[in-house]
């Protein structure tokens, strides 16, 4: 179990992602319902991903390759210092910096939004205390070396952006075909706070391991 978690972790948070409308499945639907097309909500949600992926790849490679040659209880600490830090960033003004695409919009410039939304709410930080065991060389899993690290990087990343995938596809789908955008008013609940609160409490526990 001690090396099975950090992948049950990455998929859980890759579902959490996908569940969140701000990482992406609000504007496929929303394509969808501009062009009149379930098939613009089906392209979308790989430009999403894909996005994503970038993005999350890009903290997580910093940070292994961090970790590579600074102690792993200071990578832990430094983490969970800026994962607080974003999170009360978020909170405060967050709201204020939304990335605005168009509708007509390609498919580059979609997978372009996702990794400006993505790295602007912390969703790389967010997946660190899973990386982290997986990745660096101080692991359960051994002295994997830089080359291991950089392998356990990109399958730690494929893992997380496949479930993200997987759920954002589902409700992208099931919103613009069966429920519509009325569940984001009656039953819809507020994704972006618990999304502060993760990363708050998330910081506050690799502070307190590390």
């Amino acid at each position: 179990m001690n090396e099975l978690w950090p992948w049950i972790l990455l998929a859980g948070l890759g579902a959490f992602h996908g569940l969140n409308p701000a990482m992406g499945w609000l504007f496929a639907v929303a394509l969808g319902v501009h062009r009149q097309s379930s098939a613009a909500v089906v392209q979308a949600v790989p430009a999403i991903a894909l996005g994503h992926a970038v993005s999350i790849a890009l903290v997580a490679g910093a940070v292994v390759a961090a970790g590579l040659f600074v102690n792993q209880d200071a990578v832990r600490t430094a983490t969970g210092g800026a994962l607080i830090a974003w999170a009360i960033w978020h909170h405060a003004f967050g709201h204020r910096h939304r990335v605005r695409i168009g509708l007509r919009t390609g498919l580059a410039g979609l997978a372009f939004w996702s990794f400006l939304m993505a790295t602007a709410h912390g969703a790389g930080l967010m997946v660190l205390p899973a990386l982290i065991p997986l990745c660096l060389t101080e692991s359960p899993l051994g002295e994997i070396g830089s080359v291991g690290s950089a392998a356990m990087t990109i399958a730690a990343v494929g893992v997380h952006t496949l479930a993200m995938l997987a759920v954002t596809s589902l409700v992208a789908l099931a919103v613009y075909r069966w429920i519509g955008l009325e569940i984001l008013r009656s039953a819809w609940i507020n994704v972006d706070l618990v999304w502060t609160l993760v990363l708050l409490g998330t910081g506050v526990v690799l502070l307190i391991v590390g």
